[in-house]
């Protein structure tokens, strides 16, 4: 079988090799997926998907660190945050256990009509056949736990495509699944071309896509769906901040770096576009330049690193351009704005770039923070709603009026009050509006979305 060389997008070694399936394989895995499904004697009850998913929750947090090391290694999230992903995927697992006695149905009103007499009638939930799960490379760890693990707690055949250059994570977790005991033919990664992927996703044996990745990747995707099929697609957006003329900067500092330069800015929430009203601008910029400057840079796996690699030197050049251009257009350069090496770009601040360039409209997916400033907090909410992106937002400030105003106005589907536009636990919704996806992900909504309610109506004379 072909192999897949994954290299570090640090320094570019080799860090292993994984299988490459071919269509064959692949077509193959989806015949049995289909086939457990439809075999509703092998069906797992809810107390064995509990007792498999109690066991990887016991083997995952047995080898946290190791996880860990792993995905800092091939994704470049820096050790210390990558150490935190484990910890969320390890209580994701938890969340999903706890959520399978709650998938539960409804009663349904009978006897209020005549026609309705002597019914009763009630729902229940059945998985919704088998899923297809399509991964990005920024949270190789997490983001399979909220794929795969949702899939498994309710029933459902899966198979898991991950980020080609982000692999080894899903192969270990699938790994652990099946000695926690998941029969194979329950989770199959299928590490093939694109291609191969849309083939399967056309196949009307697929049920449900759930897709993590570029919007212009997820809306073609969910264009070659099966008719009937459902899907959960999360994409990208370019988070924006509005920091009134009164919030605690001493306070916000630190939580904007985290938001901003957290993963090298390659997260869909990332803080990118801060809109400071004109009396602070100033001051906030001139605080997170001189914070910014202060970043470790380098290894991921280095304990004392705070930003890591880029996923590849293609995104470094295209991080530079796009921050030269804003310069070239008129944004002042505060700090950053060059390549360290060939995958480590510096962490960047740019002082009012003009609202047309790129580093402003689009997911710049890098560490680079654009600070503009407004007068009036209409200005600031039209600035924030700009773009065709809705995911989360940020709002500073202590008063709550103002808070509360902005929360109904902006066009996001989260609003943070006083924290950063990437804070997310695994239990609340998650999903963007317009193109930044479509769904609700969360483990508990991705449960729910991975299921149908069945209706059965019981009709007796005697009731």
């Amino acid at each position: 079988m072909p192999e897949l060389k994954v290299l570090s997008p640090y320094d570019e070694h080799l860090i292993k090799t994984v299988p490459k399936h071919d269509e064959a394989y692949v077509m193959q895995a989806l015949d049995t997926a289909h086939k457990t499904y439809e075999d509703r004697s092998a069906w797992l009850p809810a107390y064995k998907r509990i007792e498999i998913l109690e066991k990887l929750y016991q083997l995952f947090s047995s080898r946290r660190d190791e996880m860990a090391h792993a995905s800092a290694e091939e994704g470049g999230k820096p050790l210390m945050d990558s150490i935190v992903e484990a910890d969320r995927a390890i209580q994701g697992i938890k969340v999903a256990i706890e959520h399978i006695g709650r998938m539960t149905g409804t009663e349904i009103p009978m006897g209020i009509t005549p026609s309705s007499q002597h019914r009763k009638a009630f729902t229940i939930r059945q998985p919704v056949g088998v899923v297809l799960a399509i991964s990005a490379f920024n949270h190789p760890m997490n983001l399979i736990i909220h794929q795969v693990v949702p899939a498994i707690a309710v029933g459902c055949p899966v198979l898991v495509k991950p980020a080609s250059t982000t692999p080894i994570s899903c192969f270990n977790v699938v790994n652990m699944l099946y000695e926690a005991g998941l029969p194979e033919e329950w989770c199959k990664v299928i590490m093939c071309e694109p291609s191969v992927a849309e083939k399967v996703l056309q196949d009307p044996r697929i049920s449900f896509l759930s897709f993590i990745g570029s919007g212009r990747v997820g809306w073609h995707l969910r264009s070659l769906l099966p008719h009937g099929a459902h899907c959960a697609l999360e994409h990208g957006g370019a988070a924006p901040a509005i920091i009134a003329a009164d919030a605690d900067l001493d306070d916000a500092l630190p939580i904007l770096m985290k938001g901003g330069f957290y993963h090298a800015g390659q997260v869909c929430v990332s803080v990118q576009r801060i809109f400071a009203h004109s009396d602070i601008v100033k001051r906030l910029a001139k605080s997170m330049a001189k914070a910014a400057e202060k970043l470790v840079v380098g290894d991921p796996v280095d304990p004392s690193t705070e930003v890591g690699p880029l996923i590849s030197s293609k995104e470094v050049d295209r991080v530079d351009e796009w921050v030269k251009e804003a310069v070239t257009k008129g944004a002042k350069l505060l700090c950053g704005g060059n390549k360290i090496s060939a995958t480590c770009y510096a962490p960047t601040v740019l002082l009012n770039p003009p609202l047309d360039s790129r580093v402003c409209r689009e997911e710049i997916f890098g560490p680079v923070v654009c600070i503009n400033s407004y007068d009036k907090q209409e200005q600031a909410i039209a600035y924030a709603n700009a773009l065709p992106f809705a995911f989360q937002a940020a709002v500073f400030t202590k008063a709550i009026d103002v808070a509360m105003d902005m929360v109904n106005r902006l066009e996001a589907r989260a609003v943070m009050v006083n924290d950063n536009t990437a804070f997310r636990v695994d239990w609340m919704p998650f999903g963007g509006r317009k193109e930044s996806g479509l769904g609700v992900g969360g483990i508990p909504y991705s449960m729910e979305d991975m299921t149908y309610e069945k209706m059965m109506v019981l009709r007796s004379a005697t009731w």
